[in-house]
């Protein structure tokens, strides 16, 4: 009995946690700030994805991170440090698929942030889509702004793995 209690609990947890994690995945919609963009790259999902989850060399071929710092196997509940634009952001990785989805929760004063990226194969290679939501009060503060600064911030990350993927 008591067995069968134990692994009633642990079903339920997991069930618990991997629901969590599927719902971290979205972003918020509702946030003040939202942005999604796309861009198709002549590379392969795999060589992609390799490039993008290679978090301690961000820092090589997009010269607006700074100290990238994974610190533990890349994986759903990883957490990694980085600086862009002068901010330093703890994040914690929530969606890991292979080839295909990685996403996480990011963190810097006064502002929160769900951010995600997707492979999808092409005849010409792969489709990225990145998408982020932030919020918190300074990011409310600040809106318009936000906004804009999210945009040229993913429309140069994109260019940049783009770049770097077809070389």
């Amino acid at each position: 009995m008591k067995q069968s209690l134990i692994l009633i609990f642990l079903t339920a947890m997991t069930i618990s946690v991997k629901a969590q994690n599927q719902s971290q995945m979205t972003i918020n919609q509702e946030a003040p700030v939202v942005q999604t963009k796309e861009i198709v790259i002549n590379a392969t999902p795999e060589k992609v994805w390799q490039i993008l989850t290679n978090i301690h060399n961000w820092d090589k071929w997009n010269e607006r991170i700074k100290s990238p710092e994974l610190q533990d196997n890349l994986e759903v509940g990883s957490s990694f440090t980085w600086k862009t634009n002068g901010s330093k952001i703890k994040s914690k990785i929530h969606s890991f698929t292979p080839n295909k989805i990685l996403g996480w929760q990011g963190k810097a004063f006064g502002a929160s942030a769900i951010h995600n990226w997707h492979l999808e194969p092409t005849e010409n290679g792969t489709k990225v889509v990145v998408e982020e939501s932030m919020e918190g009060w300074i990011i409310s503060l600040m809106k318009k702004k936000m906004n804009e600064k999210l945009e040229d911030d993913m429309l140069y990350w994109l260019e940049q793995l783009k770049q770097k993927c077809e070389k």
